[in-house]
């Protein structure tokens, strides 16, 4: 179970009102980074046309920082599509004809339309698929997410079905409070409801923490009664160690 959760790292991120996302796992070819990164500015404005026309609420391309004992199909990026709603994220977006909106006067038709041949590029490997839905989140402190800004993620599997009880009467006020001092961002639980053939299981749920730039020390719970929450709150899932990621792309910024 620990191995499979440290190979597979996620990250992620909601905009304030959203309460799913489609989240894409990238593994690159070796030398693809440039040429992956070159179509993720293009597809960037063309989701910023997306959250604007209300087809979606966000959309969020992360670098996970690697890790030592990496497998060799670890993911290098993530991409996060979010939605308000499942009627929002079924309803579908068609992406070409956002391009040519947003990029007409800039680029010809023809090479709008060439940026969508996948047959042209070599710069990944593999994509993996999962549908996120929120559990239970906290406020979000420091305004919009911006490139550069930092989080950690945590792989969990549920063991109990008081799991997400845990999580939301004990272990979130705990969080609320250090957004209050300035430790932390956001926090959000997610539970993944569906996810592609090739992608991986063994886990349930995923907790995200943005963070901030120089956090102090955390404000933990001490005494008999929380170390007797404490002690159900472990029981209740395994959890994997936690992964920086580093936002690359927002549609917020």
């Amino acid at each position: 179970m620990k191995n499979l959760l440290l190979t597979l790292t996620l990250l992620f991120s909601f905009s304030l009102s959203a309460q799913y996302a489609v989240m894409s796992a990238v593994d690159l070819n070796e030398g693809g980074e440039q040429e992956y990164l070159a179509l993720e500015e293009f597809f960037s404005a063309i989701n910023k046309e997306a959250v604007k026309q209300g087809l979606q609420t966000g959309q969020y391309v992360y670098k996970r920082t690697p890790k030592e004992g990496d497998e060799a199909n670890a993911p290098e990026y993530f991409i996060f599509n979010t939605y308000s709603s499942m009627e929002q994220m079924q309803q579908g977006i068609n992406w070409q004809d956002l391009a040519l909106k947003v990029y007409k006067g800039k680029m010809s038709k023809r090479a709008i339309m060439r940026m969508f041949d996948n047959s042209r590029y070599n710069a990944e490997k593999e994509r993996r698929s999962y549908v996120f839905k929120v559990v239970d989140a906290t406020i979000r402190a420091g305004g919009a997410l911006r490139v550069g800004d930092k989080g950690t993620i945590n792989l969990m599997n549920k063991k109990s079905d008081d799991f997400e009880s845990y999580e939301s009467e004990v272990w979130k006020p705990v969080a609320e409070k250090n957004i209050l001092l300035g430790n932390l961002r956001h926090w959000v639980l997610v539970e993944a409801i569906d996810r592609s053939e090739n992608a991986y299981d063994g886990w349930t749920h995923m907790v995200w923490n943005l963070g901030v730039k120089n956090p102090g020390e955390w404000n933990v719970p001490s005494g008999f009664k929380w170390d007797k929450l404490w002690e159900g709150i472990e029981s209740s899932r395994d959890m994997a160690d936690s992964t920086e990621l580093t936002c690359v792309y927002s549609t917020e910024d």
